[in-house]
């Protein structure tokens, strides 16, 4: 089953600037992908699969050399993360994509590579960011979402695999509800 805790990082001012340049890369990539896709969409009557966004980056990364900064990682789930958004507006689960604007809260994703320490979380190019651990972290990790709000306190969102079933929703049986307040 898979399980969310939230902590709190608090990355030195090193970190900090890499975290603002890897959140800039990842806003600039997921704007650049979406006006491409409406464009072309415009244009061709169809809009761009994830793996053609994804294809666009190799290229996108030797035109802007900045876009190297970030873990390569996190600008291919900006793509996947897009795709989910078009697949989420076709079939009525969310609203149309929108632009990403740097006052609003900034995250990136790390899908691989984060390992859980004492008191620190190691990211790849960050290296150690310590941080507030106040629950035991049980099972695999599948990715961690580095964010800022706007009040500038960053926090990490660690995505987690204990590896117990999903339990089964039934509707046999007596339900009862209580209001305790």
């Amino acid at each position: 089953m898979l399980k969310a805790v939230k902590v709190r990082l608090y990355p030195n001012t090193e970190q900090r600037q890499h975290l603002a340049q890897s959140f800039g890369c990842a806003r600039w990539y997921w704007n650049h992908s979406l006006a491409l896709t409406q464009k072309t969409y415009k244009e061709t009557g169809k809009g761009l699969s994830r793996s053609a966004i994804q294809g666009l980056l190799p290229q996108l990364k030797k035109e802007y050399e900045w876009l190297s900064e970030p873990y390569s990682q996190c600008l291919q789930v900006v793509a996947l993360n897009l795709s989910n958004a078009f697949i989420n507006f076709f079939e009525g689960r969310g609203r149309f994509p929108r632009f990403k604007t740097k006052g609003n809260k900034q995250s990136i994703s790390y899908p691989q590579n984060v390992k859980i320490l004492d008191g620190y979380i190691k990211f790849p190019k960050l290296k150690l960011v310590e941080t507030k651990i106040s629950r035991t972290i049980e099972g695999t990790v599948k990715t961690v979402t580095i964010s800022q709000i706007p009040s500038g306190k960053y926090y990490a969102s660690i995505l987690v695999d204990d590896g117990r079933e999903n339990p089964e929703s039934s509707s046999k049986g007596k339900c009862i509800g209580l209001d305790v307040g």
